[in-house]
């Protein structure tokens, strides 16, 4: 029944991710505004709430078990970019193997992607480095939490001033389909467009919180640690958005909202949510921990570096793929 019911969750995400990114291109043709704001900050931030939901609760929780709380909320902090920076991005490449071939090229707008890569490593250092402060400490504890939170509201502004020029040289976002609410009747303005952003929100927020309450219970049962499971099972539903969106603008040719979309919300994963964890839980140093934290690192170095040469080949993101199974390999055996 757990499983049965997780599958259901997960259609739940799937649906609700169909609706929010068919309102969100709606919306960022009406602004006018570039595809790298579209992706890297709409997109990104909207179907990044779930998981930004899910270490806030568990770490707020009145749980018993303090311990519990802490292993989820910090498994879903650094379960989520992992995913990102390795398997979303293999899916992605996976989901047009058969269209452009091994050797073909994905060729999104490089000044945004950059941008957010830099603003993602500089901040993950930031929060590998934070595992070495004991947590006695807790002044620089906090300190280095400010400066995380803060370097993601000057992302913000750059992103945001760029977009103009982006539009200008015509990477302007624009709608592939109609809005779904228009086929029942209703006439396409900001008043429907945010009904229909609304709706896929609350969507998306149900299903995430109905998959994350099978998690202790599914623990119990595979009989693998929460901090692990957390990190493994967690980002499954929280990251489905992002995956699911970013597959489908890729698959349509929108190859700079689809990477938008996944460094985007690395950016907001790897500022806002460890300044969670590094201020709010001991964020002491586990292999586990230890182990995701680099590989992120090395996944968004090795993509920093084929963006920066604009070489973006599918099977480039298949290494992104082997890195996700070697954090598997390493952390379950």
């Amino acid at each position: 029944m757990i499983f049965l019911n997780l599958c259901f969750m997960l259609l739940v995400i799937l649906v609700s991710a169909e609706i929010f990114t068919n309102a969100l291109e709606h919306l960022g043709e009406k602004l006018k505004i570039s595809e790298g704001v579209t992706g890297s900050i709409f997109a990104a931030i909207g179907t990044a709430l779930p998981e930004t939901l899910v270490p806030l609760l568990a770490l707020m929780s009145n749980h018993e078990n303090q311990t519990i709380n802490e292993e989820v909320g910090v498994g879903a902090i650094l379960g989520a970019p992992l995913m990102l920076s390795t398997l979303t991005l293999f899916l992605m490449a996976f989901s047009v193997l058969k269209h452009r071939g091994l050797q073909g090229h994905l060729k999104p707008e490089k000044t945004g992607l950059i941008r957010d890569l830099d603003f993602f490593i500089i901040s993950f250092l930031f929060a590998g480095a934070a595992l070495f402060i004991p947590h006695s400490s807790a002044l620089a504890k906090d300190l280095i939490g400010f400066i995380m939170i803060f370097s993601y509201f000057i992302y913000l502004l750059l992103t945001i001033r760029a977009s103009k020029k982006l539009v200008e040289v015509g990477h302007a976002t624009e709608a592939s389909s109609p809005m779904f609410l228009e086929k029942i009747g209703l006439p396409n303005n900001y008043m429907i467009i945010s009904i229909q952003l609304l709706l896929g929100l609350i969507l998306l927020i149900y299903g995430a919180k109905g998959f994350i309450a099978g998690v202790e219970e599914a623990s119990s049962l595979i009989g693998i640690s929460t901090l692990i499971l957390s990190m493994l099972i967690i980002p499954i539903a929280t990251e489905l958005p992002e995956k699911i969106n970013s597959i489908l603008w890729i698959r349509k040719g929108k190859d700079t909202l689809a990477f938008g979309n996944v460094t985007g919300a690395m950016v907001f994963q790897g500022t806002l949510l460890p300044a969670i964890g590094i201020i709010l839980t001991p964020w002491a140093p586990r292999k586990e921990i230890y182990l995701s934290i680099l590989i992120t690192l090395i996944a968004a170095i090795w993509i920093r570096f084929l963006i920066q040469r604009s070489n973006i080949k599918v099977w480039h993101l298949g290494i992104n793929g082997t890195l996700y199974l070697t954090y598997l390999f390493f952390t379950l055996y």
